[in-house]
């Protein structure tokens, strides 16, 4: 078996759950330093590659043409949760572009957070396409194509030529051969790529650390994109999720994805990792990612204590009562 055990949860004194998956860290040579399981294990990066598809985007000045806001462009690496400040972004990028909300080829759904989809239920609101968290992803890919003089029908097709410079930049920044990147249909109806986990981690490494990064349009690009995300963190997710958390701390860049993958690199450190939880749970991602951080020594303590606040180590039931407790069981240094 290539897995190991992440993250165990106890009620009481008996084992509850476990969690199974993969880690992998790297440092600036892309030499693998930190394992557990199998850092070769192939990897569907789900939304956790949405950083990588947005650089042609940038790279090509959709943000500078269409006078976009930092705040809206933010939202081309996002995986929204439906809240008012993420939907009046959205509309603006809309309006800007000159796109049609019914031109988008994700599906009309509801908000993911509660309280804007309870609020949007009183109001016997339709579902919409915007509300869609890959929304900020579709609509950068149409404004793309209007950029680069392309017809939008089929955007969303592998052949189109806006996918083919996006899986062209996801190989790059992977140093993975394009070739050899697994390719299926992503939630959203999106190519989705699959690489193994160390080459994820060698992808969020130059989203940390641009200087590694050959290509000066391309530098430049993940630059700008990842002030982008440091700058709008809450943009990226919502408030009280991971990303957001994560992407607060300057020094960090981070992205998930559906199906528990997790990339995120330090700055300052010149380290990256990548981690998948086998059994796709991203509840446990901060406990995670705490223990990470932890083990490596890293200064930031708050951002380690707003990770455990996410997801305590404590597990309380509905009346606040301490019943059990997460345990992170993995040793980055074995």
């Amino acid at each position: 078996m290539n897995y190991s055990i992440l993250v165990e949860e106890y009620r009481g004194d008996f084992l509850e759950n476990v969690h199974m998956g993969v880690i992998c860290g790297i440092n600036e040579e892309s030499e693998v330093i930190y394992s557990v399981g199998d850092e070769n294990q192939m990897t569907f990066l789900r939304s956790a590659a949405k950083p990588f598809q947005a650089i042609p985007v940038i790279q090509y000045g959709v943000d500078d043409k269409f006078g976009l806001t930092s705040k809206e462009a933010s939202l081309f690496t996002a995986s929204q949760r439906g809240e008012s400040y993420h939907i009046e972004a959205l509309e603006e990028i809309l309006r800007k572009t000159g796109i049609g909300e019914d031109q988008l080829y994700c599906c009309p759904t509801y908000p993911l957070n509660e309280d804007p989809k309870a609020a949007y239920h009183r109001q016997h609101g339709k579902k919409r396409r915007l509300y869609h968290n890959c929304s900020g992803k579709h609509s950068g890919f149409m404004a793309l194509a209007k950029v680069l003089g392309e017809e939008a029908d089929g955007y969303w097709k592998l052949d189109h030529p806006v996918q083919q410079l996006s899986l062209t930049a996801m190989a790059d920044m992977a140093s993975y051969s394009k070739d050899d990147i697994g390719i299926a249909i992503d939630g959203c109806g999106f190519p989705v790529f699959a690489l193994p986990l160390k080459h994820i981690a060698q992808a969020y490494l130059k989203l940390a650390c641009p200087d590694l990064i050959e290509q000066p349009e391309m530098r430049q690009a993940v630059v700008t994109m990842t002030g982008y995300m440091n700058a709008h963190p809450e943009m990226i997710a919502s408030h009280d999720f991971i990303c957001t958390v994560l992407l607060a701390d300057s020094n960090i860049v981070a992205k998930g994805g559906a199906k528990g993958v997790y990339g995120f690199a330090l700055k300052k450190e010149r380290l990256s990792f990548a981690l998948k939880v086998m059994d796709g749970s991203e509840l446990i991602w901060p406990n995670i990612v705490a223990s990470i951080l932890e083990q490596i020594g890293y200064d930031n303590r708050e951002t380690i204590e707003r990770l455990y606040a996410l997801s305590p180590k404590e597990i309380m039931n509905d009346n606040l009562m301490v019943v059990g407790e997460r345990k992170s069981m993995f040793d980055l240094r074995k």
